[in-house]
């Protein structure tokens, strides 16, 4: 299949190289010369002069850029996608994206016969280049059957969301959700090591039990406990960016958001010290600084040993003879 490929950052240059290893023909664009000829190397992949010169002969387009303005402008701006795709050729939006922004796209694209899917990823730059995204996916259910080969060649956990616009949705969601649980372990684990328990321990048995969570078993034990911040899977730059959508989504639809609001605050403080570019676990070192206390683990007490957390069942009293 013919795949044009538009954004070739962190995450779109393994995506995009992970399509020609998967056998397709991809033509890959960025508006930076260097990231096109870095991604050139690679065999199976053509350097693109401009978004029209990737789009005019694909079956298929995909996107990874970084605002719901940059999706917008290679949409609609002359010589953009509107202009360039053929009738009945697909596009594939795998930035995370405004809802709005997609569901304005949409039919505009598909007076033109162009198809549209809105597929944002998650799983950081390690699942990019792995090709081991989870990908949420909207638009028509038909499309995303069809693009389930290419997209298969992302990520290995697919989920169709619901009609355009809803994968955007989810993927709000789910990185305001991730925030969320950020800022709340902060608090936690502050609170425990203040109170005189040590944080190997306090990481430990949480990590084991009902207050999990993917990022303190898998994220801190790698940067937040090693104080290891650089280089980020998913800077704090770009989190801001989706805290930003997820919060614009919920003044949309009138829910309020109390955490996501305090998530946004205290990734602005960080953004303003010139902080943007460290991983999302930097969030925590705002609680750290209120709490007066650092969540670092020795490096000879890493990594962290979790057990997979069962409830125990009742037991049941022994049968009394009749």
């Amino acid at each position: 299949m013919k795949i044009g490929f538009i954004g070739l950052g962190r995450m779109g240059y393994h995506m995009a190289r992970n399509l020609a290893a998967a056998g397709h023909e991809v033509a890959a664009y960025d508006v930076l010369p260097e990231a096109v000829a870095r991604v050139a190397e690679t065999p199976g992949i053509r350097a693109g002069s401009s978004v029209a010169d990737v789009a005019r002969d694909a079956d298929v387009v995909c996107s990874s850029l970084p605002s719901p303005q940059s999706v917008e402008e290679i949409a609609l701006d002359e010589g953009g996608l509107a202009d360039s795709m053929r009738e009945g050729a697909i596009y594939i939006d795998l930035s995370t994206n405004a809802p709005a922004v997609v569901r304005k796209l949409s039919p505009i694209l598909a007076e033109k016969g162009i198809k549209m899917l809105d597929a944002p990823v998650a799983g950081g730059t390690g699942g990019a280049e792995k090709a081991t995204l989870s990908i949420m996916v909207g638009g028509d259910e038909a499309v995303y059957n069809e693009m389930q080969p290419v997209l298969s060649a992302l990520g290995n956990k697919l989920f169709y969301c619901g009609d355009i616009g809803a994968g955007s949705v989810v993927k709000l969601c789910n990185n305001i959700a991730a925030q969320g649980y950020n800022m709340v372990l902060g608090e936690v684990l502050t609170m425990g090591v203040k109170a005189g328990v040590e944080l190997k321990t306090l990481a430990t048995v949480i990590g084991s039990s009902t207050g999990t969570s993917q990022r303190l078993v898998n994220a801190y034990p790698t940067g937040l406990f090693k104080r290891a911040f650089l280089p980020a899977p998913f800077s704090l730059i770009l989190s801001n960016k989706d805290t930003r959508l997820a919060l614009e989504l919920s003044h949309e639809v009138n829910v309020p958001m109390a955490v996501g609001e305090l998530v946004y605050k205290d990734q602005m403080e960080l953004l303003e010290r010139g902080l943007g570019e460290m991983s999302t676990d930097a969030l925590v070192q705002m609680q750290e600084e209120r709490a007066g206390i650092v969540l670092e683990i020795d490096e000879k007490d890493l990594p962290l040993q979790f057990m997979q957390f069962q409830p125990q069942q009742p037991a049941v009293a022994p049968k009394k003879d009749a």
